[in-house]
């Protein structure tokens, strides 16, 4: 089991900087931050810039793999945030993970004066944005002509990258997904598959949805001739905080790897509100991490 830890944005560089790489000095093998432009009860707090964070993040560590929990179209276009990407990419070594959604109906829908998408637009919407930064992302020969499409949401012309990609083919690609047209794009086109479980579901009617989520993903990957894919999940869902104690985040990594998960992902903590713990639970949960 692969261990991730979530960084939210919020702090000054200064004081941001010691966090990523004690991330990294604790064992965890992924960090990751959100990528929204504010969040839901923190929206009157601090709350900085994912591409910049990701890239100081770059500089400070050498070996902790680095990635957007998740990233959508929310506020993105595949040719220049492809382009972010790799050239954080380039800067970690080849470390970054690129997790993406269809992107919530939160602040990030409407900040920059979007009109409000039914279910199915967004959809549709999000996989041409996969669609996009998965050819773009492969992109490698600057000088034989860039990556155009035309497509109802998002347009490329002859858009270029920059160079060869710092991991082959790309950086793996791990989709948030829960019903089955997600769940599908996923098989088609993704190395991972990240959920946070059914929403409004808490306790064990959580975990009986994050086992039947399971269930629908290994389907979709059968009908693509798929088996093995990487599986993470968000532990701190369904009610529960992961770092709550050890004993809760003993149970939960149990539960997950029951499961099949190969990675877990659960928040460092808050002194207040959302995701507020104690980091004892998280210095002693990570003595653990390399036993």
């Amino acid at each position: 089991m692969r261990h991730g830890i979530v960084i939210l944005p919020q702090a000054k560089w200064a004081d941001a900087r010691r966090t990523w790489q004690q991330a990294e000095e604790l064992g965890f093998d992924h960090a990751w931050t959100y990528d929204h432009l504010s969040w839901r009860s923190l929206a009157g707090e601090p709350w900085y810039a994912t591409v910049p964070t990701l890239t100081a993040a770059a500089t400070v560590t050498s070996t902790i793999r680095l990635g957007t929990f998740v990233a959508s179209p929310n506020f993105r276009h595949p040719v220049t945030f492809a382009k972010d990407l790799a050239t954080i990419d380039d800067i970690s070594g080849g470390r970054m993970l690129l997790g993406v959604g269809s992107g919530g109906t939160g602040f990030d829908a409407f900040t920059l004066g979007q009109s409000e998408l039914t279910p199915r637009q967004r959809h549709e919407r999000f996989v041409e944005f996969v669609t996009g930064l998965d050819e773009l992302l492969r992109f490698e020969a600057p000088g034989s002509g860039g990556v155009s499409f035309d497509r109802e949401w998002f347009t490329a012309v002859d858009a270029r990258m920059v160079g060869r990609p710092a991991q082959s083919p790309r950086m793996p690609l791990i989709v948030a997904a829960n019903g089955p047209k997600g769940l599908a794009l996923v098989a088609q086109r993704a190395e991972g598959w990240v959920t946070t479980g059914r929403d409004g579901a808490e306790g064990e009617e959580w975990w009986a949805g994050v086992a039947e989520l399971r269930e629908r993903l290994d389907e979709a990957l059968a009908a693509r001739g798929r088996d093995r894919i990487d599986r993470y999940l968000s532990l701190d869902s369904g009610g529960t905080l992961a770092l709550a104690s050890v004993g809760a985040w003993e149970d939960a990594v149990g539960r997950a790897s029951e499961l099949g998960f190969t990675d877990v992902i659960y928040h460092w903590p808050r002194e207040e509100g959302v995701y507020a713990a104690n980091e004892e639970v998280l210095l002693e949960v990570a003595s653990r991490l390399t036993r």
